[in-house]
């Protein structure tokens, strides 16, 4: 029997690797501290979601059949999550699914709300995705698609060996960092405007090196002279 490298009660939420590729921080803020806050690109994510996932809702288009919100765990990545779609089409090299006849190739897919980044954040986190499905049925699978909604079509991924590689080196990373109860500190980007943690995770004060007694004292002192 294959050792699992991580237990069920150690397991980590898949679509933190995505905040986890953005910004450390970010991703330790939600997930070890268990902040959030909503901003318009979030809100917007949730209802595109919403929208998407029906549990365990299924339907049959031709050859290929369609699976809704799939749940899905990796016990050697420690992650798990759940997938927005599952398509699977008729093929001679796929597996079998109950209730139907013949054999079935897995493509995961993913709804993203805005357009291709120009990083790998939504790359790692289908990656994963697909891996989860790998372990779970003892395959192999090369491919998997985005859809973005901004440009309202899908974007084909290559599941490659370098992709690969950085997920188990990111889930790595966030597990090493969860078991310590660390949040690194800021880096502050140009991405920093677009986060909906920007107010809490103040990247001004901490990467400065200043102490917070000075850093609120500089800023009562400056809210008091405006009152005077």
């Amino acid at each position: 029997m294959i050792q699992k490298r991580y237990a069920d009660d150690d397991l980590l939420s898949l679509s933190g690797i995505q905040h986890f590729h953005f910004c450390k921080r970010q991703w330790a803020l939600i997930h070890i501290e268990r902040q959030w806050e909503d901003n318009l690109r979030t809100v917007e994510g949730h209802f595109l979601h919403k929208r998407v996932d029906e549990p365990y809702f299924t339907e049959s288009r031709g050859d290929v059949v369609i699976s809704r919100a799939f749940p899905l765990v990796s016990h050697n990545l420690g992650l798990y999550g759940v997938a927005d779609v599952i398509e699977y089409i008729r093929s001679e090299d796929g597996i079998q699914i109950p209730g139907h006849e013949g054999l079935w190739r897995m493509n995961p897919v993913e709804y993203k709300r805005g357009k291709p980044k120009i990083d790998e954040r939504d790359e790692v986190q289908l990656c994963a995705q697909a891996m989860c499905l790998e372990e779970m049925f003892d395959v192999r699978i090369c491919k998997a698609d985005f859809y973005y909604n901004e440009i309202r079509r899908r974007i084909h991924l290559k599941l490659t060996d370098e992709l690969r590689t950085l997920v188990c080196s990111l889930a790595d990373e966030m597990h090493d960092l969860f078991r310590k109860g660390v949040t690194p500190v800021a880096e502050k980007s140009r991405n920093c405007k677009l986060c909906s943690l920007v107010d809490v995770c103040v990247p001004k004060l901490t990467k400065k090196k200043v102490s917070v007694d000075k850093y609120v004292r500089k800023h009562v002192m400056s809210a008091c002279e405006k009152d005077v």
